[in-house]
């Protein structure tokens, strides 16, 4: 059964233009706080935001209605989605909150869920909180209303714990790195966290106003990023987004390293320390074949899942798998995290770099992408997918890709697109394979 209001990522969307108001931030609150009240002992919520301005909005209202059903509430203010989720299991919490749209523009702001285990929550745990969003809520007696503290310290909680997945051996000393924390949630803790473990720090995107947060910075905008390491002759340059659960890093001479590279240079290190477990990692469809290709090279696997780290994490849970991720750059450390951490991650690559002694462009670009070509297709309503049409463009696209690409046909988990992918060793077939199945999806939406 299909979910009204969560997406792939928590519920998301245009502030006070859609399911993002203060009305539903604190029915959002009394729905989940009312789902995790079990047991008779005092219940607790922990709440974290990034930089947007809506934050104070949503966070006031989510206040409101935990403390409403007799939820006590810790505000984090502006904290890492990791932090959240680290921080609600490391404080016995039963629910952790994080106020966010990622690398969303200002104007949008979100809700994650976390669990008491500081995971994300099952499709499962989403729909039965949004029965509860559409009912009437059981308010708590007057006498069991829920308080609301604020902790000073949880800053300094989240840098303790990310340097301490920093080989203890190794240290960042001589080590110039631009740090690009999109002004968002990572904006204090990143830079301080990278100095105290030695690196001389350029920081950028380090002056959030409410409104700046992934303006033209951060992962989904390294261009700055890149531009600063070749300008201040940086190392490497590491850029997060605006929950800091995102990581995309830029090499001495400026060229983006996306999270295929970043997740192959992580698992082929762990694999040579012996720590790498499954025998590979998990990605989405979404990665390059590039990727699967380079893994088989160092005999090592590829597991596959749907789009969104939430499929990548369940799939490396269910297998035993460590490090997983997402091209985007969410990438998933299971030794260390619940979810994408992109300091943590950031470390990682740090500390291989570290120890390979030699220049990001040398130790970080793994494999030769092949050619990828992604295209989006704004539909109004309906199923196009579902055309006799659009199936038999699609069944003879993969027949014409077989053996030497790969094609992704997929609805947009937050809008109305269909999301058309192809990818092989001769771009001109990738381009034309694409285009046709984007004219057939048009005239079946049409």
């Amino acid at each position: 059964m299909a979910r009204k209001y969560f997406g792939t990522d928590g519920i998301r969307g245009l502030t006070n233009a859609s399911a993002m108001t203060a009305e539903m931030a604190m029915k959002v609150g009394m729905a989940a706080g009312t789902y995790f009240l079990r047991g008779d002992h005092r219940h607790r919520v922990v709440i974290g935001k990034d930089t947007r301005l809506s934050g104070y909005m949503i966070e006031n209202a989510m206040v409101a209605g935990f403390t409403a059903v007799g939820m006590d509430v810790v505000l984090l203010g502006p904290m890492p989605t990791p932090a959240v989720a680290m921080l609600t299991h490391s404080m016995r919490a039963d629910l952790g909150v994080m106020i966010s749209a990622s690398h969303n523009p200002y104007a949008d702001n979100g809700i994650k869920l976390f669990g008491p285990d500081g995971y994300k929550l099952s499709d499962d745990a989403e729909r039965a909180i949004e029965a509860l969003i559409d009912g009437a809520p059981a308010l708590a007696p007057a006498a069991d209303i829920g308080r609301a503290k604020r902790i000073d310290d949880a800053r300094g909680r989240y840098i303790h714990f990310a340097k301490s997945t920093f080989p203890t051996d190794l240290t960042l000393d001589g080590l110039k790195i631009v740090v690009d924390c999109a002004n968002g949630a990572a904006y204090q803790v990143a830079p301080s966290a990278l100095w105290e473990l030695g690196a001389e720090v350029v920081a950028i995107g380090v002056a959030p106003n409410g409104k700046n947060i992934n303006d033209q910075v951060g992962s989904t905008h390294p261009q700055t990023m890149a531009e600063t390491v070749v300008a201040s002759g940086a190392a490497i340059g590491i850029a997060l987004d605006g929950d800091a659960d995102r990581l995309i890093v830029v090499d001495e001479s400026g060229r983006v390293v996306d999270g295929d590279q970043l997740m192959a240079t992580i698992a082929s290190g762990w694999a040579r320390a012996g720590r790498l477990t499954g025998g590979g990692l998990v990605a989405t469809v979404m990665s390059n074949l590039g990727l699967e290709r380079q893994l088989a090279a160092e005999g090592l696997g590829l597991i596959r899942t749907g789009v969104g780290d939430r499929y990548v994490l369940e799939a490396m849970r269910a297998q035993g798998y460590n490090v997983g991720g997402e091209q985007s750059g969410h990438i998933i450390l299971s030794d260390y995290a619940t979810t994408g951490d992109g300091l943590v991650a950031g470390l990682q690559i740090l500390a291989e770099l570290k120890r390979a002694g030699a220049p990001a462009s040398e130790v970080l670009h793994r494999f030769d992408p092949v050619p990828q070509l992604l295209k989006n297709v704004r539909f109004a309503g309906g199923k196009p997918l579902d055309h006799d049409a659009v199936k038999t463009v699609i069944a003879d696209a993969e027949a014409e890709l077989n053996g030497t690409g790969r094609l992704v046909i997929r609805p947009s988990g937050t809008e109305p697109v269909i999301r058309v992918m192809a990818e092989g060793d001769d771009a001109r077939q990738v381009e034309a394979v694409v285009d046709r199945i984007c004219d057939a999806v048009r005239k079946a939406a049409a």
